[in-house]
């Protein structure tokens, strides 16, 4: 009996050595402590706060750096249409006179082009996405680019200058100023949803969450300034406005409006070169005030991948094994369990006077 009882004793360390040695060598292959949550008993609650702070900080790092992406194609923009305005203010409206007729011509049909290529900056797209729509990301901000020399806003300036004359130059650029600010439906260039109070208008900022009850403002809309302010004698408030109401003033120029009235040809030159050199600084201002934002962004990223990996090695402390003394215990466990076999091997060889 007693050798029937210590076979029964060493069958069952037996199994129990069997199952740690499992354990064990899953261990050492995966270098987890188990493949199943519910297998980290006390640590559980720990690992799945240290889990869900992990997928937070990286969801909040996800959308930054989705938003980094629009910030710099929104920065690409602003920086071409920066060109655009500082060109026209000191290259091109600077230098129209009514002695140089030609000149006239060329800066007329050069702003028309110009126009054009304001309206399509003004309609960049990253990820499929209008940068300047607010949050109308799906419709272009400016609806017909490559016709916008017909909008009404164009039609409204060009009419005004027709009335150029008897000292009235002042008067024709504020109706200009007037007609580029406009929001009503035929006269703006702008997008139905950009020109409504309710909606463009009204909203705020496209901006990301940074963290849990925090965000950052980024966007720029197409029809009115994000961070900039617009100032001089003649704006309507906005840099995209100002930029292409001078332009339009600059198209509608002609030889034959510059001699009827030359003094006031001279004065609404200057206005108008004053006018655009206004938008070109109020978007260098508006560009830098985006790369500010733009570089808080991208010190929140690098924040919040430090975090994570800090997160990450707090985490592995709980779930991971320490190899080294793992493969030391599996080792050892598997001395025992082969010891185990050779002594059940051993008392199955008695004979029946031995075990007597």
């Amino acid at each position: 009996m007693a050798v029937i009882d210590m076979l029964s004793r060493l069958n069952m360390d037996t199994t129990v050595l069997r199952a740690r040695m499992a354990t064990l060598t899953q261990q050492t292959a995966t270098g987890l402590k188990s493949q199943q949550l519910g297998g980290l008993g006390a640590d559980l609650p720990q690992a799945l706060d240290l889990k869900g702070e992990i997928h937070r900080q990286q969801t909040y790092s996800a959308a930054i750096s989705a938003a980094g992406g629009r910030a710099t194609g929104t920065q690409a923009a602003l920086a071409r249409l920066q060109d655009i305005a500082a060109h026209f203010a000191d290259s091109v409206a600077i230098k129209l006179d009514p002695n140089d007729p030609q000149g006239i011509t060329r800066a007329a049909t050069e702003a028309r082009d110009a126009l054009v290529q304001v309206a399509r900056l003004l309609n960049s797209q990253q990820g499929g996405q209008y940068l300047f729509g607010g949050t109308d990301l799906a419709n272009p901000p400016v609806p017909d680019p490559a016709n916008i020399g017909s909008a009404g806003f164009v039609s409204q300036i060009t009419a005004a200058l027709a009335t150029l004359g008897g000292g009235n130059a002042a008067t024709v650029l504020n109706s200009a100023v007037t007609a580029a600010a406009s929001n009503v439906a035929g006269v703006t260039a702008f997008s139905a949803f950009l020109s409504d109070p309710a909606t463009g208008l009204a909203e705020p900022r496209r901006a990301v969450p940074t963290a849990d009850g925090q965000t950052m403002a980024y966007g720029v809309a197409a029809n009115r300034n994000a961070a900039a302010v617009s100032t001089g004698a003649n704006t309507t408030g906005s840099w995209a406005r100002d930029l292409l109401g001078g332009l339009a003033m600059l198209a509608a120029m002609t030889p034959a409006s510059a001699a009827a009235a030359p003094a006031d040809f001279r004065q609404l030159v200057q206005g108008v070169t004053g006018w655009v050199k206004g938008a070109a600084t109020t978007l260098g201002e508006e560009s830098g005030a985006l790369g500010q934002a733009q570089a808080q962004l991208e010190q929140l990223r690098t924040t919040q991948a430090a975090t994570v990996t800090a997160l990450t090695t707090q985490l592995a402390g709980v779930q991971e094994v320490d190899m080294a003394a793992t493969i030391t215990r599996l080792q050892g466990t598997q001395t025992t369990l082969q010891a185990s076999y050779s002594a059940i091997s051993q008392l199955g060889t008695l004979t029946l006077v031995q075990f007597l």
